[in-house]
């Protein structure tokens, strides 16, 4: 089995428990998630099956979708309602138009510290590892891009819908509105509504995926190309064709005519060679000029 499954992942379990159920259904080792959702979060997660996994990296770097509850008041060692209450806040809260007000400071570029409760490496270590054996390091800043955030009240409970770059963290936005606020804030919730082209309205909740046959699984299956169709295609001329279906770089000034449009350095194209098999391409240099050749295979 080859491809795509969107699972709606539900909270309370791990991001490595949905792989596993996946092995189990699809009967296929080759099992990756892109973007790991911690187990207060919910939503949707692409899982990558068999030569898909090849992808995974192609994913991770797609805009995301968020929806965060937000609990002003208290502030936590994870950032999240899960941590150590470290702060709270002895006074009244601020109001929902604070609240809004605040939140839309945020669009654009911004810098953000990775939390210690996180899986990033430092040194070959795991933020989290460290941070649950108490030590804490100094993370340099990351920029990140809030495309758009939007505030509302839900019930009496702070919300927000946040459209985000890859590398965003959503409990650190929220520890950081409320350090703007004045009186601190976690995360309380937190559903992930969409990954790049996928979301939830076409996910698998994880209990019904887990009642699929083999058969059904592999019907449900997104084929790989769909997660790059927003690439053009580059259609080679048969020799050059079985020329780069055999790994071989061809000087660009001999494909002029396989581009949609004029061939850019580092750009990505999606290519079909002879025996079917679906690739990447890529624009790079040889010998001081510009050849075309295989990024991937599928």
């Amino acid at each position: 089995m080859n491809g795509i499954l969107v699972v709606d992942k539900p909270t309370g379990i791990t991001s490595q428990i949905v792989i596993s159920a996946v092995r189990k259904v699809t009967g296929e080792r080759r099992v990756g998630h892109c973007g790991t959702l911690d187990p207060l979060a919910s939503g949707v997660l692409p899982v990558m099956v068999g030569k898909a996994t090849k992808a995974c990296e192609f994913l991770m770097d797609h805009e995301k979708t968020y929806t965060a509850s937000i609990r002003l008041g208290v502030t936590t060692d994870s950032e999240d309602i899960t941590g150590q209450v470290l702060t709270t806040h002895d006074g009244p809260l601020p109001s929902f138009a604070e609240f809004r007000a605040a939140a839309e400071t945020f669009v654009g570029e911004i810098e953000q510290v990775p939390p210690m409760y996180s899986a990033l490496k430092q040194n070959g270590q795991k933020l989290v590892d460290l941070a649950r054996q108490g030590i804490t390091v100094e993370r340099a800043p990351r920029k990140v891009i809030i495309h758009s955030i939007r505030a509302y009240e839900q019930d009496g409970e702070f919300l927000l819908d946040v459209h985000c770059s890859r590398g965003t963290y959503i409990r650190t936005l929220c520890a950081e509105l409320g350090r703007i606020l004045g009186c601190g804030a976690c995360m309380s919730a937190l559903r992930r509504t969409s990954v790049g082209q996928f979301s939830v309205a076409q996910s698998i909740p994880l209990e019904s995926m887990r009642t699929y046959s083999p058969e059904q699984a592999e019907e449900a299956l997104i084929p790989l190309e769909k997660l790059f169709t927003h690439l053009p295609e580059a259609t080679l001329p048969p020799f050059f064709a079985r020329l780069y279906g055999n790994g071989e770089r061809i000087a660009l000034e001999k494909l002029r005519s396989a581009f949609p449009q004029e061939a850019q350095k580092e750009q990505l194209y999606r290519v079909y060679t002879p025996d079917g098999r679906f690739t990447l391409g890529e624009v790079t240099e040889w010998n001081g000029k510009p050849v075309f050749g295989a990024k991937i295979f599928f």
